[in-house]
C-alpha cells in the first residue's frame, strides 16, 4: 500500500511537471516574434537620402510638389536662401514638422549653411515619420541663385 501511494505521488508529480512546461511553452509561442522582426526592419529601413545639389536642383527645376527646408536659424536664413524655401530650424523639427507638413510621404528637400544641421534635421523628420526625406548640404556650397 505504501509502494502504492508513493508511485501515486510520483505520479502525479509527474503530470504536474509535465503540464506546467506544456503551460509555459504555449505561453512563449504566443509571443509576438514577428513584431521584433518587423520593427528591426523598419528601423534598418528608416533613413533619409542624400543627393547632391546637383540633384536637388534638378528636382527643384523639374518638379513641383516638394518643399525645401532650410534648417538654419532665422538670421541666416535673412541673410540668403533658396526661393521657395521654409525656415525650420534644425532644433525646431519635431516641434513645427507635424503642422507644416501633415503628409509624412511629402518630397522634402533638407539644407542648412554647411550640411551639418541638415543631417539632423533629416533625421529627425525620418524619426517622425516621414518617408521621403532627401538632404542635400549647405548653402555656403550652392552655385545657384539665392533670395536675400
Amino acid at each position: 500500500m505504501k509502494s502504492f501511494r508513493l508511485l501515486s505521488l510520483f505520479l502525479v508529480i509527474v503530470t504536474v511537471v509535465s503540464f506546467g512546461g506544456c503551460a509555459s511553452k504555449e505561453k512563449e509561442s504566443h509571443l509576438p516574434k514577428e513584431t521584433e522582426t518587423t520593427k528591426t526592419t523598419e528601423m534598418i529601413n528608416m533613413t533619409y537620402e542624400q543627393i547632391s545639389q546637383k540633384e536637388a536642383k534638378r528636382i527643384m527645376d523639374t518638379e513641383s510638389d516638394y518643399i525645401i527646408i532650410d534648417a538654419r536659424t532665422q538670421e541666416e536664413f535673412d541673410e540668403g536662401h533658396i526661393e521657395g524655401a521654409i525656415l525650420i530650424p534644425e532644433y525646431e523639427i519635431a516641434e513645427k514638422a507635424p503642422d507644416l507638413i501633415p503628409d509624412k510621404n511629402q518630397l522634402i528637400l533638407v539644407y542648412c549653411r554647411s550640411g551639418r544641421r541638415s543631417k539632423i534635421a533629416s533625421e529627425a523628420l525620418v524619426q517622425l515619420g516621414y518617408t521621403n526625406v532627401k538632404e542635400f548640404g549647405g548653402i555656403i556650397d550652392w552655385e545657384y541663385e539665392i533670395v536675400k
